[in-house]
């Protein structure tokens, strides 16, 4: 979700027949004052007429799983881990492709998959990494307005979470770093990180369970979605505040 103009906007993942949802597409929405909503875009539509350079042919899914998206000067941009993208939607739906970032993290072995997103001068994306984890290898990148790309923090494992405070400081939250597949032994190893101005890494909060997305409240503060896939039960999940202070 992303308030764009004081409109509400929502970014849709998971339709499309792959996913057993026949005659449905992935889009961004626009939340209307009564409660409905309003197509703007159609992502599926446009994943499936511009495809990227090297898709992931042994992982691939032809309506995209989009996953972040942040509202910057007048548009929304959306990142799209499957494919490899981050594209640009404008409120009058048009779409345009950022960065095709397939012709740099070439699949399958060199996989990357931005994930969230945030903006601060420039673009900052997570990477998921590929499977059995590697703790360590995951790098969260700048990227221009304009698509140029350079590592701006590495070391880091899963992240699925990025963002800044009020003093130039950015959190990743990682969402499982134990290595091998995601697993009831990785239960617990999630955390977040802080990357200071000069660099530095500072682990702020562990023993998350696969945790999903965060983002700064008003306060300040820190909210992440902990529990977010894996589920042991009905009603695991929860949003969890982290101090920053």
């Amino acid at each position: 979700m992303a308030f764009l103009g004081g409109q509400l906007y929502g970014l849709e993942a998971g339709a499309g027949c792959s996913h057993g949802l026949q005659e449905t597409d992935n889009t961004v929405f626009r939340v209307n004052g009564d409660g409905t909503t309003t197509t703007v875009a159609n992502l599926s539509e446009f994943i499936k007429a511009h495809p990227v350079a090297n898709p992931d042919l042994d992982d691939f899914e032809p309506d995209g799983t989009w996953y972040s998206m942040v509202a910057v000067r007048g548009a929304l941009y959306a990142t799209e881990p499957n494919h490899q993208e981050v594209d640009r939607i404008t409120p009058t739906g048009q779409i345009s492709r950022v960065i095709d970032l397939s012709t740099t993290f070439v699949p399958p072995a060199g996989w990357q998959g931005a994930t969230a997103i945030t903006y601060r001068g420039n673009f900052f994306f997570g990477t998921l990494g590929t499977f059995p984890v590697v703790p360590g290898t995951q790098t969260i990148y700048k990227l221009t307005p304009s698509g140029q790309l350079k590592p701006w923090a590495t070391g880091l494992t899963t992240v699925l979470g990025v963002v800044f405070d009020n003093r130039g400081r950015l959190y990743a939250l990682e969402t499982d770093t134990v290595a091998g597949f995601p697993g009831p032994e990785a239960a617990g190893s999630g955390q977040v990180v802080r990357i200071d101005p000069s660099g530095a890494q500072t682990v702020i909060a562990s023993g998350l369970t696969f945790p999903t997305a965060m983002t700064l409240g008003p306060d300040g503060n820190l909210y992440v979605s902990n529990v977010g896939f894996g589920v042991p039960v009905p009603g695991a999940g929860e949003i969890d505040r982290i101090t920053t202070h």
